[in-house]
Parts: C-alpha cells; sequence; structure tokens
C-alpha cells in the first residue's frame, strides 16, 4: 500500500513560506479588511443624518485613496515597456475606445445614465475579484493547493455574493436618474436572493474546508478574515434589506466607506508589488531587505499627483474652457476612469501569471523576459520619452516638479471649492465657490435656494439661469427658473423660456407637460391638450401628463376620454411606494372625479365601483367628509337604478358622517339631497319637509349664505301638500328627522 497521508495540520509551508505581506496588524486590518465591521457599522449609523459631513470626508480621502489607487494600474500596466506592450491591447485600443466614448458623451449626455450604471453595477464585482485574488494569495501562501472542485466551489462563492447584490441593486424602479435598474420584481428577486444565500452557504462550507484540509485553519486566518469581508460588504447589506425592507444604496458602494477600503487595500497590495519589482527580486530569499532604489514617498507621490490628473483637470477644462456643465462632466470622468480601470486591472493581475506569481507568492519560477523582445516601436517611443521624463536631465526634473506643483495646487483648488460649494448654505461661501468655477449646475441651484431664503430674487434669477445654460437636458434647473417665474406671475417669460427649451430637447415629456400647462393658463387649451398627449406619447408613464389631459377633458364636457386618463393616474398611483404617492384627499378626489365622469358617460356600474372605493379609501384614512360626498353621489346613482334599499342606507350614513365633520354647508345639500330622494321614492312627504327644514335651518346658520331656488321650490310645494301639518313640523321638525334617519325600505 502507499505511504500514509501526513496530518494537514502538521504538514510545513513551502521553502521560503511567509505569511505575511507587511506585518500582520497592517495586512490583517487594510489588507484584509478586518476594519470592515466599525468602518461599515459607523457609516451606516451616521451617514443619513450628516450625509453632507460624510459627502467631504469622502471628498478628501478620494484625494489619498481613490484617485492614487487607479493611478496604481496605470503605473503597474505603462511603466515597463514590456508590460506596456504584453498589454497593448488594454493598454493602447481599449484606452482609445475610453477615451471616445468620453468625448462623445460630453455631446450627447444621454449616455451618462448608462456609463454610470455600468460603472455603479461593475463597482462590487470588481471589488470582489480583487477579495478573491487577495483571498487565493494568502492561501498560497500559506502552503495550501487546492484542487479543481475545490476551487471552483471558493470561486463560486465569491460570484454568488455578487450576485446578490447585483440582484438588490436592480429590484424595482430606480429612484437614482443615474442608475437604469432592470426592474426585476421584488417578490422574484427576493426567493432569488435567499437561494443564492444558500447556495453561498454551501459552496463556503465545502471550499473553506477543502484549504483547511492542507493547511489547518490557523495559516488561513488571512484568507479567513477576507472572506468575512466578502460577507460583510455584499451578503450583510442584503440580508438587511431582505428582512427589513431597507433599499440598497447604489452610489454607496462606488464612492462611499467601501470604495475607500477597496482602495487602500488595493494601494497596500500594489506597493509591495511594486517595492519588490523594483528589486528585481523573483524569489523570496531577499523579501525581508528593503531595496535600495524603493522609494515609497516617490511612489505614493506618483500615484497622488497621477490621481489628480485623472480625475480633476478633465472636468474643470470642460467646464471652464467650453461651458460644459462641471458635475456632468465630473461625473462622466468618474464612470470612465473606473471603468477603464476594471479592464486594466482585470487584465495584469494574474496569479498565474509567472512575474505576479513569483513577486506575490515568493514562488521560484522563472519569470520570461520574452515580452520585452517583442515591444514594437509605439512601445519604444513611449518607453524613451518616460524615460526622458524621469530621468536626471535639469529640462526634465523642472518639467516634473512644474507638472506637479500645477496639479497639487490644481487639486487643492478643487478639494476648497467642493468644500465651499457643500458644508454650508452660507450665500458668500457659495459665491465664492462660484468664482472658482461658474459652470456647475448642482452649484447654480444651490445658489438660487440660498438667494432665494435671503431675498435676493435677481441672484437667484441669474443664478437658476447660468444652471439652465450649463445644463440644459437637466429638467432640474429649468423646473427651478420655471417655477421661479411661474411664482412672480411673469408667465409670458415663463411660456417664451418653455418653448426656447422644447426646440433643444423637443421630446422631454417633461418639459411638455410644463408647456402645456403655460399654454393653458394663456387660454390656449388646444396647445395644452396637444403637449401633454405627446408627451403621453413619448412617454406612456407620464403620470401629470394622464392627469392634466384627465382634468381638461372633463372640463370641456369629454367624460368618456377624461375617465380613461383618470383610470390610467390611478393605476400609476397604485404602483408607486406608499411615500411617493399623493396625499389620501387627492387620490381620493381624483377617484371621485372619475366616478363622475363614469357617471356622465353611461357607465353607472363602473361609477358605483368608483364611489365605493373613495368612500373605503376615505374611510381608512380618515376623511369623512370626502366619504360623505361619495355616499351621497352613490345614492343618487342607486336610486336611480331603482335600488332604493342601497340608496336610503348610503344616505343615512352619508348624514351620521356629516354630523361629526361640522361643515354646516355641506350637511345642509345632503339633507336637501335626502329630502329629494324620500319625496321622489314615495317615502311620506311629512319626513321629505322635516329633512327640506333640517337642510333650511342649517343653511340659516351660514353667514352670507342664500337659500337656493331648488330648496324654496321644495319646500314650498310641500308645504302645500301638507296642509295645516306642516307648521307643527317648522315647529319642531327633530322627532320627524330622527324617522327619517332611522327609516328601512
Amino acid at each position: 500500500m502507499g505511504k500514509s497521508r501526513q496530518n494537514p495540520k502538521e504538514q510545513s509551508a513551502p521553502s521560503g513560506y511567509k505569511a505575511w505581506i507587511y506585518n500582520p496588524w497592517l495586512d490583517l486590518t487594510v489588507g484584509c479588511g478586518a476594519w470592515s465591521a466599525p468602518l461599515l457599522l459607523l457609516s451606516y449609523l451616521s451617514l443619513a443624518s450628516n450625509a453632507r459631513t460624510w459627502s467631504i470626508a469622502f471628498y478628501v480621502l478620494a484625494l489619498f485613496f481613490n484617485y492614487p489607487h487607479y493611478m496604481a494600474t496605470i503605473y503597474r500596466a505603462y511603466h515597463r515597456a514590456e508590460d506596456f506592450q504584453k498589454y497593448r491591447i488594454f493598454t493602447v485600443h481599449t484606452t482609445g475606445l475610453i477615451v471616445l466614448t468620453l468625448l462623445l458623451s460630453h455631446y450627447w449626455l444621454r449616455l451618462l445614465p448608462w456609463i454610470f450604471t455600468i460603472y455603479l453595477t461593475w463597482s462590487p464585482w470588481h471589488y470582489s475579484g480583487q477579495n478573491y485574488g487577495l483571498f487565493m494569495m494568502f492561501a498560497r501562501r500559506a502552503g495550501a493547493d487546492p484542487d479543481k472542485a475545490g476551487r471552483r466551489a471558493l470561486y463560486g462563492a465569491f460570484v454568488v455574493s455578487y450576485l446578490i447584490l447585483f440582484l438588490g441593486f436592480h429590484t424595482g424602479p430606480s429612484t437614482d436618474p443615474l442608475f437604469l435598474s432592470l426592474g426585476i420584481p421584488a417578490a422574484v428577486s427576493r426567493w432569488e436572493q435567499i437561494i443564492l444565500g444558500v447556495a453561498f452557504v454551501g459552496l463556503s462550507v465545502f471550499g473553506l474546508r477543502s484549504l483547511a484540509r492542507d493547511t489547518g485553519w490557523r495559516k488561513l486566518i488571512p484568507s479567513l478574515t477576507l472572506f468575512s469581508s466578502q460577507f460583510l460588504w455584499f451578503l450583510l447589506p442584503s440580508a438587511i434589506s431582505l428582512i427589513r425592507g431597507l433599499e440598497i444604496p447604489q452610489n454607496r458602494y462606488s464612492s462611499g466607506v467601501l470604495a475607500v477600503m477597496h482602495a487602500a487595500q488595493y494601494l497596500w497590495i500594489t506597493s509591495y508589488y511594486a517595492r519588490r519589482e523594483a528589486a528585481g527580486q523573483a524569489s523570496g530569499e531577499l523579501a525581508e531587505q528593503k531595496p535600495r532604489n524603493w522609494r515609497p514617498l516617490a511612489y505614493f507621490g506618483v500615484l497622488i499627483i497621477g490621481g489628480i490628473a485623472l480625475f480633476v483637470p478633465g472636468p474643470w477644462l470642460a467646464s471652464r474652457a467650453f461651458h460644459y456643465d462641471f458635475t456632468s462632466s465630473f461625473l462622466i470622468f468618474t464612470a470612465l476612469v473606473n471603468i477603464h480601470h476594471f479592464i486594466l486591472d482585470g487584465a495584469i493581475w494574474k496569479l498565474r501569471d509567472g512575474r505576479i506569481a513569483s513577486l506575490l507568492l515568493n514562488s521560484r519560477e522563472r519569470i520570461s523576459e520574452a515580452a520585452s523582445e517583442a515591444s514594437g516601436q509605439f512601445a519604444a517611443r513611449i518607453t524613451k520619452t518616460g524615460r526622458w521624463l524621469v530621468g536626471t536631465t535639469p529640462a526634465a526634473r523642472s518639467l516634473r516638479i512644474g507638472f506637479a506643483v500645477v496639479l497639487l495646487a490644481w487639486g487643492t483648488v478643487d478639494q476648497v471649492r467642493y468644500y465651499l460649494a457643500l458644508h454650508t448654505d452660507d450665500l458668500h461661501d457659495l459665491q465664492r465657490a462660484e468664482a472658482l468655477n461658474s459652470f456647475d449646475s448642482s452649484l447654480q441651484m444651490r445658489l438660487a435656494n440660498r438667494a432665494l431664503e435671503d431675498d435676493q430674487p435677481q441672484q437667484a434669477e441669474a443664478s437658476w439661469k447660468r444652471a439652465v445654460q450649463a445644463n440644459p437636458a437637466d429638467p432640474a434647473p429649468r423646473q427651478g427658473l420655471l417655477q421661479f417665474l411661474i411664482d412672480r406671475d411673469r408667465y409670458d417669460e415663463a411660456f417664451g423660456l418653455a418653448e426656447a427649451l422644447l426646440k433643444l430637447t423637443p421630446k422631454d415629456p417633461n418639459l411638455l407637460v410644463d408647456h402645456g400647462l403655460l399654454a393653458l393658463r394663456r387660454g390656449d387649451a388646444n396647445q395644452a391638450r396637444a403637449d401633454w398627449e405627446r408627451a403621453i406619447a413619448v412617454d406612456a408613464d407620464q403620470m401629470n401628463a394622464h392627469l392634466y389631459l384627465a382634468d381638461e377633458l372633463d372640463r370641456e364636457g369629454k367624460a368618456q376620454p377624461a375617465t380613461l386618463h383618470y383610470g390610467i393616474y390611478l393605476a400609476q398611483i397604485s404602483r408607486q411606494s406608499p411615500k411617493t404617492r399623493p396625499s389620501p384627499d387627492k387620490v381620493i378626489a381624483i377617484v371621485l372625479r372619475m366616478a363622475d365622469c363614469q357617471a356622465r358617460s353611461a357607465q353607472p356600474d363602473l361609477a358605483v365601483k368608483s364611489y365605493e372605493l373613495a368612500e373605503k379609501l376615505a374611510a381608512q384614512t380618515g376623511q369623512s367628509k370626502l366619504a360623505s360626498l361619495a355616499d351621497v353621489n352613490e345614492a343618487a346613482l342607486q336610486a336611480k337604478a331603482g335600488k332604493l334599499t342601497n340608496a336610503l342606507q348610503l344616505y343615512q350614513q352619508a348624514l351620521h358622517l356629516d354630523s361629526t365633520i361640522g361643515d354646516n354647508n355641506s350637511e345642509a345639500q345632503d339633507w336637501l339631497a335626502y329630502s329629494q330622494f324620500l319625496d321622489d321614492a314615495g317615502f311620506p312627504v311629512r319626513l321629505a319637509y322635516a329633512c327640506v327644514v333640517k337642510s333650511d335651518s342649517m343653511k340659516q346658520s351660514v353667514s352670507n349664505s342664500a337659500v337656493p331656488d331648488s330648496l324654496a321650490t321644495s319646500r314650498k310645494q310641500m308645504e302645500k301638500r301638507l296642509g295645516t301639518e306642516a307648521a307643527s313640523i317648522r315647529r319642531d321638525p327633530e322627532p320627524a328627522v330622527q324617522e327619517a334617519l332611522a327609516l328601512r325600505h
């Protein structure tokens, strides 16, 4: 028989084994994400109440973590001719496509939501890939050599954790205009996440046990810490959202504390790689020695300055030189630089690469330098230029220093501007930020709102106009300017502005709705209807267009088409979350208007159902007056249909509600309607007359309330029929009134 297998926990690591990259504390905290729990807890507890402070803090941290970590990938791919040529398809061709997309998206702003959605969706996949790579690196440094099934299980666990978060991102409609959700139904997404959660547990148990058989659990502490970080980053938020119904904010996974931790983790491992690469070490013997030509401050200085160059100059030049909206440009640069980073990073960091493995795993694999022999002329020119730039000539040195000083100053100005624009609502600070860069629609909108609050309408108007000029396609600034003009009764100017903007964006449904409202204000109902119909043709879910069109058709007596648009509006409302729906009284009022249209368009059955719905909603939300109105209108329909029992109960129910409201005018009208019903239905005339007297007495209690002709005529006719009995009822109508309320048919 063969040799007995050695106890896994007693197996030794390979020669040259060194578990840690720098030291246990730094590696576990930063590299393995041991700080995830406290930092995530801190951000989740305080972000909602201190969003502005956290936003400023993350913007500062980006200068030292996020920006440099992108530059670290550029440094890794471009600073050696061999690497540049080896990854030529990514360093040249893919980069060219990204630059082309960047230019195109500045001229076609509709690309921005697509680009940003790709960026936000790809970010957690990128984070997961880095966590998995570091997980396997530590496992292999500890001596693990998982079989094919074990590797697939572990990789599957990381993929599944990402898919769970992906489903959370794309469940239901998006609340962020920059994020295009797939709109996965909540019920479907919930069960899919539960199934994937079970799969994650199974794959994790199988894969981790496979690793532990090779090394023992103790040597897997770094890998297990990374695995727990993956759980905290992706599965825990998804579990909380499933249990408590909280929404997962996509932006937090690209610009919040998670992005900072990921960037710090990336800088931690790339600095180690660059340090060993600088020494030309291909094995682990000299791992403890500090290379003579390794200058960490210079390395991180290059990353910080290069990171500033990637993110800061582009949006500033686009806004100052080409008068493009700074915020939109910054979002475009952010998304595309990230996407380029994701693509390039996925190509250059592979543990199966000989050089990567030799420097990160302490392996003795021979590093192939064949790529250097294949360097093309373009790579040679780039290398020659790069060598001159980093050379010792006075001209190169002066150029480097000048470039660094300019970028550091530029980055400082960018930070100052962001701080002034966001840290308070002080008008003077906002004006200082505007002086640095005025072509920023978001800043101009904040400045306009602040100026309005400080009673400076001229400043507010100027800021609104600059916001519209900076980003005509953004509905927010033009809505603000339109509202500003409307609030000051400058309707002609508002109409002219809407017409001018429609020439730029003729298929903007929100702008068409606004143009229709202004046209109606000018008395042009035909233009208003045409605008709202065009808005609906562009976007069938344009709720306000359906409502305004229904109201106008109702006003013109076109009850049947009005009913159709009321129904569409209410159906769309029913699909909204309770937080975003209009107030209950507004919804009930619209249901009542739809019921009235149904009654006038010979749809009595539908009208009855609508009145019943309105009464039910009113009862649930405590809207007694509207419930009474729904009952009275339904009662009239039931009486017309010959359903006297139903009508009698509805009238009595409405009058009971009236007595609890204290609205004498409405109650008087309902008593008169009840009187006419009793008389028409053949009930004793004395009861109908008592209701007329009750209505008359309530009308008299309302100041400046004239008695309607219908009430006077009904009263005279009933008095004539009752004869002398009418006088006794007038003296004391209450017994007859109570008898009328207690009637049963």
